[in-house]
């Protein structure tokens, strides 16, 4: 096998062609206005927008800063832009019970106009009818009707004064009413002459007053039934006034909406509701409420009175064009669902139909309403409202305090509006196949997955496409153009957040801020166009700002505080690599990895493990070792060794099986007793058949050892071994490929274990030849005669035991006996 060579520097970055960007600056470019490698995505939304059936809502998942936000709404703007605008609604008062208030749906832009009719008709009514009732007409009748019952009264009352007077009795006034008194002479006779009458003359006196008092009796019994007569008469006269002032704007209004049955029907119940209460338009100070459910004994200004008969326009489409497109940004249960608010009126709480609000699902209701998904879960009971809400098809307007019992308010039921919206979701992949696997009325409502991608192909059309976004985006912020070279030097970057030369990255948010931060600098630099040193300086400086705890870190292995070896030779001892990820900043980080190796039973502990500082993943790595060592050096024998691994220096958790290749390296160096060189540091991940598989953060771990190498001063042999699948990840910074084109550093792709240690060791690995035994004085030979003298000492060990122990039996048997 031949030892492998350092990778080319043109293998370690791969740079944008700047001869197909067929431009000279961004102003050349025209705008993007579709997104760019989002077809899985775009066609998703297209198909969930089009599918108009129940439970077809989107939820849009995929990284951080992808612009799922921003696609999704230009996509439904588009869609929403060629719909018809939905209809108004509307709550008004329901006259029969108003604790239930009567919803209206209106043909756009009719709600707005209902309003105002309606405002002007009672403001009209206001004046007309308190002019009508002061009309000579009707106090010339009502007058009338009064004098009619008074003279009634006065003719009946006279009819027993005439009785009295036949009789010599008087009909007489006192301050305690009607009373009768006998009369002599035309006078009043005295209680001193009454009682000088005879005893005759004073029982028919009293004889004639109770006849008298039984006809008055009567009287007064028929006055209330004349009164009331007389009063229902002004009470209809009052209808027939107020029925006369009204009738004639109505039908002005009814001829207004004559195509509008329900607002024909609305028209005349406020019509008889009017005539039914016209006291109402005649009191000035106070009235008694009867729109206000729950308190009719509470009296309240005449003003409050006239709240009943205007509208509420819950949704207003006046001046729009094309379904509404709403994004809901704070969206707990009442934002969505709207809500019943409450007035104080004389320390008590009161509400009408008037203070019904409406929600995001009332005003995207005929269009399309955005959610965040992490946040409509966190809001208390906004999920489970919506879920029923969508569920129904119906958006009942409810109280969530009088739903929790929180209070004993008197609230309204609202007639219930129906709900046509498609929800479009926007979150994570967590979140997602979380909702999926534990919500099962999750699956029935959102049936559409709208996944965006992490990354796009890179090509020269797609590097096009990128530019093209590129000055889209510079436009849209206003900025300075970027010439073609700076542009070529953001697709690197790019590719560079990818983590892969062959991707682009999709999350533009990182892009949109590397060309605004390169506007500033451009900006300091004085330069009319920004360039691609302008570039590489908002890069630097973004590391920069980020970069103090790699700095730290850095400086605490330059001190000795953190033992690393970059020179010489260490059996058992090996360079692994790491990568340390805070926010959006990354970088790599050299650890050293120790192993120790006697005779065991074939045990390899992770010593991290031990702590409960190791993964899942580091440990399955490690457990992979033992599997090796058995199958490829002792097939047929047990395995006799153990064997600890541990991260040196290591106070946190250590997850990930990227560093399985350097624990193994370290294993074998341990176990051949052969020296590894501390001048490479190696990632990786291996196998039970000795293959060397990609991980994850190459590029970081490679500048996070070359750092450190810079830094003691390279000498040419430095280097990293990475896995042979990695080649395509790597966009390494500048300063390491020029190191690499010096000779200063080198980095190596492996296949297999064998590679690996041949580069490690300076040894021949060695191939078993046909006899199934491995060269003489070779790695791998060294390694099997080892690991076989192990399993030898073992058995020795194994059988000395047995037989030490059958001695003493036996002696204890002899012992015993001769007792």
């Amino acid at each position: 096998m031949g030892q492998v060579k350092p990778l080319e520097p043109g293998a370690l970055y791969r740079p944008c062609d700047v001869e197909q960007l067929d431009f000279q600056t961004t102003d050349d470019l025209e705008d993007l206005h579709d997104v760019v490698g989002q077809a899985r995505a775009v066609e998703s939304i297209q198909f969930g927008i089009g599918m108009r059936r129940r439970g077809y809502n989107l939820f849009v998942l995929g990284p951080p800063g992808a612009g799922k936000h921003a696609v999704v709404k230009e996509y439904l703007a588009r869609k929403a832009a060629t719909e018809p605008t939905p209809p108004d609604w509307c709550y008004v008062n329901n006259f029969k019970e108003s604790a239930k208030p009567t919803v209206m749906k209106l043909p756009a832009g009719q709600g707005e106009v209902l309003r105002k009719e309606m405002e002007q008709l009672i403001e009209e009514l206001q004046t007309t009818i308190p002019a009508a009732f002061e009309s000579e007409d009707y106090r010339t009748r009502k007058q009338e009707m009064e004098e009619e019952f008074q003279e009634q009264h006065e003719k009946a009352l006279a009819e027993v004064q005439r009785k009295a007077k036949e009789r010599s009795i008087a009909l007489i006034r006192t301050p305690a009413g009607l009373a009768f008194a006998p009369l002599k002479d035309g006078e009043v006779v005295a209680p001193e002459e009454f009682r000088k009458m005879t005893e005759q003359q004073r029982a028919q006196v009293e004889q004639d007053v109770g006849d008298l008092q039984l006809e008055l009796q009567r009287v007064a019994r028929t006055v209330p039934k004349w009164k009331r007569d007389t009063q229902q008469r002004i009470k209809e006269l009052d209808r027939e006034i107020t029925k006369a002032a009204v009738a004639n704007p109505i039908e002005e209004l009814k001829k207004k909406f004559k195509e509008l049955q329900v607002v024909q029907e609305y028209l005349e119940a406020v019509e008889q509701d009017i005539i039914d209460n016209a006291d109402d338009f005649q009191k000035e100070e106070e009235a008694l409420s009867p729109g206000i459910p729950g308190l009719p004994s509470l009296r309240l200004p005449s003003t409050v009175h006239f709240r009943r008969y205007r509208v509420n326009l819950l949704v207003n489409q006046q001046g729009v064009s094309g379904a509404p497109v709403v994004y809901e940004d704070y969206p707990t249960f009442s934002n969505l669902i709207g809500r019943v608010e409450h007035i104080a009126q004389f320390g008590a709480l009161m509400t009408d139909f008037n203070l019904i609000r409406p929600g995001a699902l009332h005003r995207a209701n005929g269009g399309y309403l955005m959610l965040d998904a992490r946040k409509v879960l966190t809001y208390p009971f906004a999920w489970e409202g919506l879920k029923r809400t969508l569920h129904s098809g119906f958006i009942r307007v409810e109280s969530l305090e009088q739903m929790l019992s929180v209070v004993s308010t008197v609230s309204l039921q609202p007639e219930p509006i129906p709900l046509d919206v498609k929800i479009a979701l926007v979150g994570d992949r967590f979140l997602y196949y979380l909702l999926y696997q534990l919500d099962p009325d999750f699956q029935e409502l959102f049936r559409v997955a709208t996944d965006f991608e992490d990354d796009l192909e890179r090509n020269p059309g797609n590097d096009l496409l990128y530019a093209r976004m590129i000055a889209t985006r510079i436009r849209k912020s206003g900025l300075m153009p970027f010439d073609r070279q700076a542009v070529a030097r953001i697709i690197e970057h790019g590719a560079r957040l990818a983590g892969d030369a062959e991707k682009l990255t999709a999350q533009v948010r990182y892009i949109g801020e590397v060309i605004r931060e390169t506007a500033y600098w451009a900006k300091e630099a004085g330069h009319q166009v920004a360039t691609a040193d302008d570039v590489e300086r908002a890069i630097q400086a973004q590391r920069y700002r980020s970069g103090r705890l790699r700095e730290r870190a850095l400086e605490m292995v330059q001190k000795g505080v953190l033992l690393i070896d970059t020179e010489g030779d260490k059996t058992g001892q090996i360079n692994g690599l790491s990568v340390i990820k805070l926010g959006q900043f990354a970088f790599g980080r050299p650890s050293r990895i120790t192993c120790r190796v006697r005779l065991g039973k074939g045990e390899v502990v992770d010593i991290e493990r031990k702590v409960e500082l190791g993964g899942p993943l580091h440990t399955k790595g490690v457990l992979i070792l033992s599997g090796f060592l058995s199958a490829h050096y002792l097939p047929d024998e047990p395995l006799s060794l153990w064997a600890s691994l541990v991260f040196e220096q290591s106070y946190g958790g250590v997850e990930g099986d990227s560093a399985s290749a350097a624990e193994l390296f370290a294993l074998l160096s341990a176990v051949a007793q052969v020296p590894i060189k501390q001048s490479l540091a190696v990632t990786g991940s291996v196998n039970q058949h000795g293959e060397i598989q990609a991980i994850g953060g190459v590029n970081e771990k490679i500048e996070g050892f070359f750092d450190l190498c810079q830094a003691r001063g390279l000498n040419g042999h430095h280097g990293v071994l990475i896995p042979h699948a990695n080649q395509q990840n790597l966009m390494l910074r500048r300063e390491v490929v020029e190191a690499v084109e010096k000779g200063q550093f080198s980095i190596y792709a492996i296949r297999t274990v064998d590679e690996g240690m041949e580069l490690l060791t300076g040894l021949t690995a060695g191939q078993r030849s046909a006899r199934g035994r491995f060269p003489r004085n070779s790695l791998n030979h060294r390694v099997e005669k080892r690991l076989k003298a192990f399993a030898e000492a073992r058995k020795e060990h194994e059988k000395g035991q047995k037989t030490g122990t059958g001695k003493r039996k036996g002696t204890s048997r002899k012992k015993k006996g001769s007792s």
